[in-house]
């Protein structure tokens, strides 16, 4: 029996996070600036805070969670167990990995350095 383990990466990780950041400034200089807020440029530096405060909050706890592909399953946190023959659809979007089930259940595979690679193995196995 083989198994493929899908750690999270720490650069996907601070690549997601730089992404969120971007678009958390954005927004709240946006929000700031159409409630006529002359300091519209406090919703970049909120923006900033809230999603660096977030990142390192989240880290060890995202940082800790493996993915387990066997010949039969894929496996992961909070006992979740995806028989392959149960497996719909895999997409990617941005660092992370959906996997859908028959049933019409999602699962996130999360901050992974090559999700297309991800998403080809998670399917190849469950063809």
């Amino acid at each position: 029996m083989s198994t493929t383990d899908f750690r999270p990466d720490a650069q996907a990780y601070l690549r997601a996070h730089s992404w969120m950041a971007a678009f958390g400034m954005g927004a709240a200089m946006l929000i700031l600036w159409v409630m006529g807020n002359p300091h519209v440029w406090a919703g970049a530096i909120g923006g900033l805070a809230a999603v660096a405060l977030r990142g390192l909050y989240m880290r060890s706890e995202e940082m800790a969670v493996v993915w387990t592909l066997t010949d039969t399953a894929l496996t992961g946190p909070a006992e979740r167990n995806i028989p392959l023959a149960g497996i719909e659809k895999v997409n990617t979007l941005g660092t992370y990995v959906q996997v859908i089930t028959k049933r019409g259940d999602k699962h996130l595979i999360k901050y992974q350095a090559d999700p297309k690679a991800v998403a080809a193995i998670i399917e190849q196995a469950a063809a």
